[in-house]
């Protein structure tokens, strides 16, 4: 049997039984449905939600370090505040999702769709953003430090105060940032 129908035979087997779905007692769901969920506050590190449909959730200030969020559908969903460290999200679709002040050192956000996604003031030391779409994201005063930018589209990003930002193979990047650097 496959982890997608596992993941759905378990929650199945859990809301049968009355006990529903827990966070913190079931992190592994892959491909789980979660769509406006409200996980705010959960403690889910370490979890595995690969392919999981997070669309709209609420995880505001949800501890996710080393989660495993590759393939994962966040669009527009509340990820203020979250503590993502290390956790693995490539190819996650964040389109429109809100991470101001979100915790992202270290994350793999490899290919990830950051469209329009609210990133202010986001720790994303050392983060993986290979390929990222970035097209028209808030990164006012995020820190960028050490963060891998190949490839990735900053068309329209808002990179005012971006602490650390390395723009070594970026594209479309906003012309007054580069003409910033040059002073």
């Amino acid at each position: 049997m496959n982890a997608r129908l596992r993941a759905i035979r378990k929650i199945l087997l859990l809301v049968i039984s009355g006990r529903g779905y827990n966070p913190e007692r079931d992190k592994d769901c892959p491909g789980c449905n979660l769509s406006r969920a409200d996980l705010n506050g959960a403690d889910m590190s370490g979890a595995n939600l690969e392919d999981a449909l997070l669309t709209g959730a609420i995880l505001r200030d949800a501890r996710l370090s080393h989660a495993r969020l590759t393939g994962a559908n966040l669009r527009v969903a509340d990820l203020t505040s979250a503590y993502l460290m290390g956790a693995r999200m490539t190819g996650a679709d964040l389109m429109g999702a809100n991470l101001t002040g979100a915790f992202l050192r270290g994350a793999d956000l490899m290919g990830a769709n950051l469209t329009g996604a609210f990133l202010r003031g986001a720790n994303l030391r050392d983060a993986n953003l290979r390929d990222a779409n970035l097209k028209y994201a808030n990164l006012r005063g995020a820190n960028l430090r050490d963060a891998n930018l190949m490839g990735a589209n900053l068309m329209g990003a808002n990179l005012d105060g971006a602490i650390g930002v390395d723009f070594s193979g970026a594209k479309n990047v906003p012309a007054r940032y580069l003409y910033e650097l040059k002073d």
